[in-house]
């Protein structure tokens, strides 16, 4: 193992695991998911414009109906909560408050934030619906992984799902059009250990050229 490797982040990286079984009677606060949820939001985004939202459900009957609505997957219920990662395909409607603070805050001075608010607007609002949605996929995948990361270095235990009717997902929580479920995330303390997994060698998957 080098140097590098022994660092936090390689023994987060290597100690996360994709948890299935949990313990029913472990809760976490509401001021620890918006701890890891804040932090995670701190990954990368299209222009900036973080098109993801989060419903964090912990309402044990909500969490029965998920449950029936995510091919019965037992981690929805017996996690301490369910993070839904939503996408927002009109995130361009927040560029004027997005920079606006990035100005404030000193990453940036006010050329550049009109430069990139008139580029906004002329771009993002004409791009097809599936390209909008297929932006805000895309960060959904950067701040999900941030988050398993960082749920794991404070202690926690997650597991990633996609396998739900997002149709009816959709229409059980209300959701307007432009907004949309991605993933699943269960969270909370593990009452077994989680498989481990295999990948691929790097000869099949990398070309140098």
């Amino acid at each position: 193992m080098t140097k590098e490797q022994d660092s936090n982040l390689y023994t987060i990286m290597n100690a996360r695991k994709s948890v299935r079984v949990y313990d029913p009677n472990f809760k976490m606060s509401q001021q620890e998911l918006e701890g890891i949820i804040k932090e995670a939001t701190s990954a990368p985004s299209s222009s900036n414009l973080q098109a993801w939202r989060f419903l964090v459900i912990q309402d044990e009957k909500t969490k029965v109906e998920l449950r029936a609505i995510a091919n019965n997957q037992e981690q929805i219920e017996t996690s301490s909560a369910v993070i839904a990662v939503l996408g927002n395909a009109e995130m361009y409607k927040k560029v004027e408050q997005i920079y606006t603070q990035n100005v404030a805050e000193g990453h940036m001075g006010e050329d550049i934030k009109e430069r990139t608010i008139k580029n906004t607007h002329q771009t993002y609002p004409y791009a097809p619906f599936e390209t909008r949605k297929n932006i805000a996929t895309f960060d959904a995948g950067l701040i999900s992984m941030q988050l398993m990361l960082i749920a794991k270095e404070k202690g926690f235990d997650t597991v990633t799902m996609g396998g739900f009717d997002k149709d009816k997902f959709a229409e059980k929580f209300e959701l307007p059009e432009h907004i949309f479920p991605i993933v699943l995330i269960a969270i909370g303390k593990a009452a077994a250990p989680a498989f481990g997994s295999s990948r691929l060698p790097l000869d099949e998957i990398i070309q140098f050229i």
